[in-house]
């Protein structure tokens, strides 16, 4: 496409990027309407060849990659700059970790803060371990903050480390296939970069379209629990509606006045709801709870990363671990793009000390207080949760919420913080998808950024069409594990820059 028809149909994109990316989401879209059933069993098939194949692969990747960052951190590279020398972090430390929560794993805290502690505690997966026991209530905090601790923000915090500093450092796009640079040199500007940040927009665009979904099914959960008003699959693409239309809003705004604002009052919103359990519920426990839970999950962290179920042989870890980490790598594109996007002008040891224990002790506190709570409820109160919890976990928190006092208040604020944190993950999201799919000198048309608001919408209301929670959890499991891959690539590539760099400045 030529420069001027560019300018008259106002398109400002890279054609080899946007239209094969678009073309792939709209014939997955039209697939899924037609053929529900059939594409339901196909990512069936191939999620569970990837859990039962790949798994390992999985836990290798992340555990390793979180060493790598610690080490990078601590090593004569930490104090590079993410730009220039003498440049200082274009947010605040408050705005930049109210984006970092907002566009990270909000959503995924809300919908697992009390289903997962309750799940490990009535069905605990180590052998050995007695269900619905005192070990049951120790082991079922460690594992959830292993899901949701140090190993899903070094998902997040290695792609935007390394993005940010061929970015900020060596004057590249902040894109995907700049990472690459040292392994394809200008090969990045061809056919493999384009393919890189393809598959990179695919994973954003999927990742959190089945965000979307899942908070989408809470959301009708909470309605159904607040106001009984009857779950139904119109319903929920209702919600997705709201929430798209929304974040069409908030990305005609812009970064600044729409995600930031939007993000920082949803920190906000969500503290209270925190806060609120904590004072309302057992505190003394809840308060002791949250210093051994932390002493136990440092402890337990050496084994946990490397723990692949080998000898049970059970199929646990697949349906739990291994789909975090697929959930939390499809998102790694996006995320990571919108962390370096927001964090120039830190070092790499303040980025990454930041980006991975700020976040790691607001999860752990966060789930200490809800998961503790909730076993309390079990095992101390005589209040059946885990029925519930086995029947329908996205209705968890709220039924959760009903055992405490002025349920109507914590539930009505905790459906605003979740539909506050889709709408932040959409617009976000269609911000970095936009941005994968130009150049850094095409000017952002506000057109595509809400053609891929769309898209996004439209592809979480299909697959809740297609089959709901399962589908959602097959389809990126799949298509997270390419991204998996490029991780691990990310990695070796950003080793060899820095090393390189090294020896120039020594010379």
């Amino acid at each position: 496409m030529n420069n001027q028809s560019s300018r008259f149909w106002g398109f400002s994109a890279i054609p080899q990027i946007f239209f094969p990316a678009a073309g792939f989401v709209l014939l997955f879209i039209g697939l899924a309407l037609s053929l529900q059933d059939s594409l339901a069993d196909f990512f069936g098939e191939l999620g569970q060849f990837t859990f039962r194949y790949f798994g390992w692969f999985y836990v290798l990747v992340v555990s390793s990659l979180l060493i790598f960052l610690v080490w990078v951190a601590f090593s004569s590279y930490g104090h590079i700059r993410l730009g220039r020398d003498d440049e200082t972090p274009a947010y605040s430390t408050r705005s930049w970790f109210a984006m970092l929560f907002a566009a990270g794993i909000g959503t995924i805290l809300m919908f697992w803060g009390v289903a997962e502690p309750l799940s490990h505690y009535v069905n605990p997966p180590l052998a050995g371990v007695e269900p619905e026991s005192l070990d049951a209530a120790r082991n079922a905090m460690n594992i959830a903050l292993y899901h949701f601790g140090l190993h899903t923000w070094t998902i997040f915090v290695l792609p935007a480390l390394a993005i940010a500093y061929f970015s900020y450092r060596h004057n590249l796009p902040l894109r995907i296939s700049s990472v690459f640079y040292p392994l394809l040199g200008q090969g990045i500007y061809g056919p493999a970069g384009r393919a890189i940040d393809i598959i990179a927009l695919l994973g954003t665009l999927f990742g959190v379209a089945v965000s979307v979904g899942l908070g989408a099914l809470q959301i009708n959960s909470g309605l159904t629990v607040v106001f009984d008003l009857q779950p139904s699959q119109t319903l929920q693409v209702l919600i997705v509606a709201l929430v798209t239309l929304v974040a069409c809003l908030s990305v005609a705004l812009g970064l600044d006045r729409g995600i930031k604002r939007l993000s920082e009052i949803n920190i906000v919103l969500a503290l209270l709801v925190m806060m609120f359990v904590w004072i309302v519920g057992p505190t003394l426990f809840i308060t002791s709870g949250i210093v051994q839970n932390f002493g136990n999950y440092i402890q337990n962290l050496p084994w946990m990363s490397f723990w692949t179920e080998a000898y049970q042989g059970t199929s646990w870890q697949q349906s739990w671990t291994v789909f975090y980490w697929a959930w939390t790598i499809s998102w790694a594109p996006y995320v990571g793009i919108f962390i370096a996007r927001i964090s120039r002008g830190r070092t790499i040891k303040q980025f990454v000390l930041g980006a991975l224990g700020a976040p790691m002790l607001f999860t752990l506190v966060w789930m200490s207080v809800f998961g503790i709570t909730a076993i309390d409820m079990e095992l101390n109160k005589g209040i059946d949760l885990k029925t519930q919890v086995q029947a329908d976990v996205a209705v968890a928190m709220f039924d959760f919420l009903y055992q405490l006092p002025w349920p109507l208040f914590s539930a009505t604020l905790s459906l605003l913080v979740i539909l506050i944190f889709l709408m932040t993950s959409a617009d976000s999201a269609a911000m970095v998808i936009d941005q994968l799919s130009r150049r850094d000198g095409q000017h952002s048309q506000m057109w595509q950024r809400l053609f891929w608001t769309l898209m996004i919408g439209t592809t979480a209301a299909t697959l809740l069409s297609g089959g709901g929670l399962p589908v959602l959890q097959n389809v990126v499991t799949a298509l997270g594990f390419p991204f998996c891959i490029l991780l691990l690539l990310m990695a070796i590539s950003l080793f060899r820059a820095l090393a390189r760099d090294r020896l120039t400045r020594a010379d």
